[in-house]
């Protein structure tokens, strides 16, 4: 198989078992996420993705979180449990995808694309649950922040990539 140009060429699976053709979202920015539910950065991530969510999914952003356990153990539930949790605690309405691998042999194909870039500092494997990619409306990783980075500072990338004003409306 050949190696994915994009995130667009690749397929993965959504909390109920169900292949998802990332080619759905060509033309959108995406912010991709791997998060937990046992997190001390759970309540913030949730609430500000879900406040970056509400302004942008009109303007061509989708968030597309990915549950992770591989850190602290901080992700144990099923796909079930996780989106119930998600949506009565923070009611977010963004896609929750199956649980999988950020680092490792057995790391998700997305994830394995998504750090093939020049990172410098970030090195290769994600440091914890709710590192950050900003992808462009290609496919293109092009934005990766640290777990501990809010979703609300990196705002002002989501409007470039959207291609809106970057004033503060007042």
């Amino acid at each position: 198989m050949a190696a994915p140009q994009s995130v667009f060429d690749l397929t993965v699976t959504d909390a109920k078992g169900n292949d998802v053709d990332l080619s759905i979202y060509r033309g959108k920015v995406l912010l991709i996420v791997n998060v937990a539910s046992k997190c001390g950065l759970t309540n913030s991530n949730y609430t500000e993705l879900n406040q970056l969510y509400e302004k942008y999914k009109d303007l061509g952003l989708e968030i597309l979180a990915f549950p992770c356990n591989q850190f602290g153990d901080e992700e144990p539930g099923s796909n079930d449990q996780i989106v119930d949790f998600v949506c009565t605690r923070f009611k977010s309405d963004f896609p929750i995808f199956g649980k999988i691998e950020v680092n490792g042999n057995d790391a998700a194909p997305l994830y394995k694309f998504l750090k093939l870039g020049k990172w410098g500092i970030f090195g290769d494997d994600i440091q914890w649950n709710f590192a950050k990619f900003l992808v462009d409306k290609e496919g293109q990783p092009v934005h990766r922040y640290y777990p501990t980075t809010s979703p609300l500072t990196i705002e002002r990338d989501i409007k470039m990539l959207l291609g809106l004003p970057l004033t503060d409306e007042k």
